[in-house]
């Protein structure tokens, strides 16, 4: 993508694109089919699983907990409580006790796919549409959009730097974008067959992919040169 001014068009640098390194997978769990969104939680990973989300010690890939609750989609943390797409909605979770506390619609109207938290708000991928919606998380309205050239899957902020999942056909990457532009900055490319559906930070050195029809999550390296 080209940034361009009343003036002149300023020419950017290719993206950067690598392999992704996939240091270790987790699952299938059992029951649980597919993997659609991930969150980590400083603690736990949860993968959304379509009918309940299931809460994973990352060191020895146990499952820990389970949540009966719809999740067919994205899964997000903003410190307390859980967040996920069910169909239409976004519902706020109690993690101790699974209990839907509220919702609000989500902006795609059940076509949404990642979801993310980040500056007090909820980000939401749109899968089909290639947008990356900000919205506020007590009422659903949009606050911002952003464009992508690719499927958008999962979605994750992590020092500042705004990264999400694609899949199209049998090719999926993680990609970190420009968030003013959409601009894609790097690329980490995962191999052929190989999906990403949700995706999520440790708030350090690996991503967390949901992995689709493969019932797996994948932890993929974050590259040190994308690190502050």
């Amino acid at each position: 993508m080209t940034r361009t001014s009343s003036k002149t068009a300023t020419a950017q640098p290719p993206a950067r694109v690598q392999a992704a390194e996939v240091v270790r997978e987790y699952g299938p769990f059992a029951g649980a089919e597919h993997v659609h969104g991930v969150t980590h939680d400083g603690r736990h990973v949860w993968a959304a699983t379509g009918e309940k989300l299931v809460a994973f010690d990352p060191e020895s890939g146990k499952p820990v907990r389970t949540l009966d609750v719809a999740s067919d989609a994205g899964t997000a943390f903003d410190g307390k409580h859980l967040f996920q797409i069910a169909e239409a909605r976004i519902d706020k979770i109690d993690p101790a006790t699974g209990k839907v506390l509220a919702s609000i619609p989500a902006p795609g109207g059940g076509k949404d796919s990642g979801l993310a938290w980040a500056e007090g708000t909820l980000w939401v991928g749109q899968y089909r549409e290639r947008k990356i919606h900000q919205i506020d998380p007590e009422t659903g309205a949009i606050l911002r959009t952003i464009e992508s050239n690719r499927f958008v899957t999962g979605v994750t902020w992590v020092d500042g730097e705004l990264w999400h999942g694609t899949w199209e056909g049998d090719a999926s990457d993680v990609r970190r974008i420009q968030p003013d532009t959409g601009e894609v900055l790097e690329r980490l490319e995962l191999p052929a067959g190989v999906m990403v559906s949700g995706l999520e930070s440790d708030g350090g050195a690996l991503f967390f992919c949901g992995g689709g029809p493969s019932g797996k999550v994948r932890a993929v390296r974050r590259p040190k040169g994308a690190r502050s």
